[in-house]
């Protein structure tokens, strides 16, 4: 069988590229997970430690709200301690803009048709320049401007486009080119039509979102249709999975939605199957297990749990290490897609754990060796 899957591919539309902070976005970079804190910005200390945890997940990109002097003012701080840029939210007050700026946020969320007037846009762009900051543009459904909405009669496609044009011309009239644009809403029909016009009409980076997704389950799900169908159509250069969950999990749910179309691998991808009469072990169980302890393994690789040997052998040939369930509580493991050596219940998790732990150690040093 031929190693080339033509239906596999994602042709992905061509950006300019930008940096936040170190972070290229577009262009041929990476695209890249961000996610939002929810402490008050004001407490540095609670929010360095949900950045910390974010940072673990592997977040690429972090958004701190700054709603009030407090906020920016403990940004400088918030800022040195992350080791991931920080884009600092900006709603109306522009001067919140220009201190978080000086703060050190690699990029304000902004948008510049609500901070009031050419003056005050000016003073924002100035700041970016002067800092080198980003700015990202955010469209929402649900803040769109009022002569919009009259035009329209509702948040409808075209008038997410138009606010977002818009703004754009206000950034662009001051010489700035240094942004990324998002056009969400709550609606995934909504959501994916605006950004599908967006893509047409500019060639900066988008970042896509489902806003006000929901929680754990339903907000994933909404989010990966929206954000997975706009990936497949080859738009996006960076992603926010919008959760009622803590921002961590936002960003496990985001490196989700892109390994599971190829786009970027981070992690143990397991393959599982859903359990059924036949199985030899609890596969739900050992999975959730296995998920909660292999959480620091950052190295790409594939891990297969399958209950039986109807689909286990299978599956076990395409991973990097495999479990299949066997009877009277022994069980075979694949290795590479060979079978290898036989495993009792005890022994099971804690064996594939050191079998994950020792195959990622393998495929760093071999890529250290190549690199060197």
């Amino acid at each position: 069988m031929s190693s080339i899957r033509p239906w596999r591919d994602i042709a992905r539309r061509k950006s300019r590229q930008i940096m936040v902070g170190n972070v290229p976005v577009g262009g041929d970079a990476p695209i890249s997970v961000q996610t939002m804190t929810n402490t008050l910005t004001s407490d540095a200390k609670a929010t360095i430690d949900q950045i910390r945890r974010c940072e673990e997940a592997g977040v690429d990109i972090i958004r701190v709200s700054c709603p009030d002097v407090e906020s920016t003012a403990a940004l400088k701080q918030i800022v040195r301690a992350a080791r991931v840029p920080i884009v600092a939210d900006i709603h109306f007050h522009y001067k919140r803009a220009l201190e978080a700026a000086d703060a050190g946020a690699a990029c304000l969320r902004i948008n510049p048709g609500n901070i009031g007037s050419s003056e005050r846009v000016r003073e924002v762009v100035n700041a970016a320049k002067a800092n080198g900051c980003a700015i990202r543009i955010g469209v929402n459904a649900g803040s769109l401007e009022k002569d919009l909405l009259e035009k329209y009669g509702e948040p409808c496609p075209d008038a997410l486009v138009e606010s977002a044009l818009d703004h754009i011309k206000l950034l662009e009239d001051h010489d700035f080119r240094e942004y990324k644009v998002a056009v969400k809403a709550s609606d995934v029909f909504l959501a994916v039509s605006a950004y599908m016009g967006l893509a047409e009409a500019v060639d900066c980076p988008l970042h896509l979102g489902i806003t006000e997704a929901g929680g754990l389950i339903g907000g994933t799900v909404k989010s990966a249709i929206g954000i997975g169908n706009l990936l497949w159509a080859g738009i996006g250069d960076t992603i926010r999975v919008s959760l009622s969950a803590e921002p961590e999990e936002e960003v496990r749910v985001g490196y989700e939605i892109l390994k599971s179309l190829g786009v970027r691998t981070r992690g143990v991808r397991i393959v599982s199957c859903p359990s059924c009469a036949r199985q030899g072990f609890d596969v739900i169980r050992t999975v959730q297990k296995l998920e909660e302890r292999l959480q620091h393994i950052h190295t790409p690789l594939s891990l297969s749990v399958l209950g039986c040997v109807v689909n286990g052998p299978g599956e076990a040939r395409e991973t990097d290490i495999g479990l299949t369930g066997g009877g009277a509580g022994k069980h075979m493991v694949y290795l590479s897609g060979v079978t290898d050596h036989h495993i009792q219940d005890e022994e099971m998790v804690d064996h594939i754990v050191k079998l994950v732990e020792q195959k990622a150690a393998e495929i760093e040093a071999g890529v250290s060796k190549a690199a060197a």
